[in-house]
């Protein structure tokens, strides 16, 4: 357990009060506007949940980044999900957040309402239970997520192999974090002063993944905790970082993320799946960003026993969600925001996920906070 995590909350809200003044004595030294992004959607929620926002200087400016993997999700893959849910012979297994992500015309919830066989799993692995269970029935799990998930989704290949489970597939889409902030990067519209890097992602990949970062951009990462306290600890380390001229990778949750990761989960992902060119929602295609089945495991890829030739959807006309996780505008410069989209009735992504930037500005981030609570 962190420190963090055994403070009182008047200890917490100290050394808060300690740690905003240093960013503000940083802020002042610095002297110009400042741009940190938070690239995890855990981050975000926490972010907006303590107000972090509201208590910095007006000059540092938290943005959020492509940190949430259902916002990113594309339209296609979607459309592919509803279309494998439609077939008699198919049963899906999801975790509940897909359910209300919207493709180019339908949703898994609107499927399921018209009697697709959808089942909401906890872990990959309740799969295998499915699949027991309806031997005559391909049960295809929906594999989303980042570095922090798809091990699991690996496991799961490697499970059904030994348990001779034939009917168990996969439909994968996880995404890759370093590639992506490659893109943001090069991208010439996204502009940041460092990153705060994904706490989750890093206990399995390492911090090592994100050392080009530092030396290829010059722009300093510092890996966080999810706490306000480990928030702004991290914070103060980039800010230092930025008055110094520095660009270093620095861990601020060493109680369990450590350099090289966790090894044992980076080789049971790299033996089921390889890097490939991927496409994010809202961004485009980025380059060796996600991942595919490798062909020794291709008997478990639904695509590649029933591909599916579904066209690219395109986003809604008004959705502005992939200005919105590259940092480029907040939620609320979107035109939909608030308005023709709300949690109730999502449009876009990032108001579907409870870690999407839009739905946790929609909740948290209209009304004025104080530190740890909500006014």
């Amino acid at each position: 357990m962190s420190a963090e995590n055994t403070l009182t909350k008047a200890e917490e809200r100290a050394a808060a009060q300690k740690l905003v003044a240093e960013i503000k004595r940083l802020a002042a030294k610095i002297g110009r506007p400042l741009r940190y992004m938070e690239v995890c959607g855990t981050h975000t929620v926490s972010i907006f949940r303590a107000g972090l926002r509201q208590i910095l200087p007006e000059s540092v400016a938290l943005v959020s980044g492509p940190g949430c993997p259902v916002c990113v999700t594309a339209d296609d893959y979607m459309d592919k999900a509803i279309a494998y849910a439609h077939r008699a012979d198919v049963i899906l297994t999801t975790f509940g957040d897909m359910l209300k992500v919207p493709g180019s015309k339908s949703s898994l919830a609107e499927a399921k309402a018209e009697g697709a066989d959808i089942r909401i799993v906890y872990s990959p692995l309740d799969t295998l239970a499915v699949a027991r269970e309806n031997p005559d029935k391909k049960v295809v799990f929906l594999a989303v997520g980042f570095e922090t998930t798809a091990p699991t989704a690996a496991a799961l290949t490697l499970a059904a192999e030994q348990q001779g489970l034939a009917n168990v597939y996969l439909l994968s889409a996880q995404k890759l974090v370093p590639p992506a902030l490659k893109a943001l990067l090069t991208d010439p519209e996204v502009k940041v002063d460092g990153f705060l890097l994904p706490g989750h992602v890093s206990v399995v990949t390492g911090t090592d993944v994100f050392q080009f970062v530092a030396d290829e951009y010059h722009t300093p990462g510092v890996v966080a905790g999810f706490t306000p306290v480990a928030i702004l600890r991290a914070l103060v380390r980039l800010l230092q970082q930025t008055a110094a001229g520095e660009a270093r990778i620095e861990n601020e949750y060493e109680s369990v993320v450590q350099p090289g990761g966790t090894p044992k989960a980076r080789r049971i992902l790299e033996s089921v799946y390889e890097p490939v060119d991927a496409p994010w929602r809202g961004i485009g295609v980025i380059p060796k960003s996600g991942l595919r089945m490798k062909a020794a495991h291709a008997a478990h890829d639904i695509e590649r026993l029933l591909p599916m030739d579904i066209p690219v959807g395109g986003n809604h006309p008004g959705c502005r969600c992939g200005d919105v996780l590259r940092g480029i505008i907040s939620p609320p410069s979107c035109p939909l925001f608030a308005k023709a989209c709300k949690p109730t009735h999502a449009i876009g992504p990032c108001m579907v996920s409870v870690e999407g930037v839009c739905a946790a500005w929609f909740k948290y981030g209209q009304g004025k906070f104080e530190f740890g609570k909500q006014k």
